[in-house]
């Protein structure tokens, strides 16, 4: 009897002691977030007040992504990314992902949910504006969507409008479009030299980033990949041949030799190049 209380006793000393490191352990996984909705105020305050000053905001969305991936793609991508992100720059905080955007919408390709430019324009105008209470000094509107991009779309115009309201106070507002714009453009680009097909809209690079990212196995239906095969993309102004009947199936280009080995160095670029960019803009302050 007695060795057994003293087993006891040593068991609840050790669980102590196993409680006393994880509670420092969890402390410090905490504090090291960058994620603003895993954060506490306290640890955003402390974030701010030791140079996370930064604001990143990511447009994810939902749309129809072929017969192969999951609708929430742009989301699923976006999260990871724009993490990744702020973990590379050291500075800065990764807003939540805003979960829609401008898409197409169609009966015949069910699934999207379409936010037009001028509703997503006072959202984000109005997020922004809040993240500027919070004390950051520095925001950026990044998106994984086409829709609204470019330099006359709306993130454009709504990073004018703020930086032109708040740049005499020391606070800036920019439109970081190259983790989207330039680096699908240039991946693209590689991949072909490399023997790899175009494709655009839940094509290889889309197939491949989230097949890289779907450590569940929820995002891609990977059973349909043989048959991933969608309209081509053509140069601009290309007509399709006389005769040439659409596959319409949601997606552009050919998506039947994604992989995650290609979906890791897209991954690796995007981050590069968004981090790149925003580094510029930070030191244009």
């Amino acid at each position: 009897m007695q060795g057994y209380r003293s087993a006891l006793v040593a068991l609840s000393l050790l669980s102590g002691v196993a409680l006393m490191q994880a509670e420092p352990a969890r402390a410090a996984a905490a504090g090291t977030s960058v994620e603003l909705e895993l954060m506490t105020w306290p640890e955003v305050k402390a974030a701010i007040a030791a140079g996370k000053t930064t604001a990143l905001f990511y447009t994810g969305g939902v749309e129809q992504r072929g017969p192969q991936n999951a609708t929430g793609g742009h989301n699923m991508m976006a999260r990871p990314i724009v993490k990744a992100i702020a973990e590379k720059l050291g500075n800065a905080i990764a807003m939540p992902v805003m979960p829609f955007s401008p898409t197409g919408m169609s009966a015949d390709l069910p699934g999207s949910l379409d936010l037009p430019v001028e509703l997503l324009g006072p959202v984000m105008e109005r997020l922004a504006e809040d993240a500027i209470v919070n004390g950051f000094t520095t925001v950026i509107l990044m998106g994984d969507s086409g829709g609204g991009q470019g330099p006359d779309g709306v993130y454009a115009s709504v990073a004018k409008k703020l930086d032109d309201k708040h740049k005499a106070k020391g606070v800036r507002v920019f439109y970081a479009d190259e983790s989207y714009t330039k680096a699908n453009r240039e991946f693209s680009d590689m991949l072909v030299k490399e023997g790899y097909p175009a494709g655009t809209h839940a094509g290889i690079l889309d197939t491949s980033l989230m097949m890289y990212l779907d450590t569940e196995n929820k995002y891609v239906r990977r059973d349909q990949l043989a048959n991933a095969l969608g309209d081509p993309v053509r140069p601009r102004g290309q007509k399709p041949e006389p005769g040439y009947k659409p596959i319409n199936n949601g997606i552009s280009g050919d998506a039947r030799r994604s992989s995650d080995e290609i979906g890791k160095r897209f991954f690796d670029y995007k981050v590069d190049t968004a981090v790149k960019q925003i580094k510029a803009l930070q030191a244009s302050r």
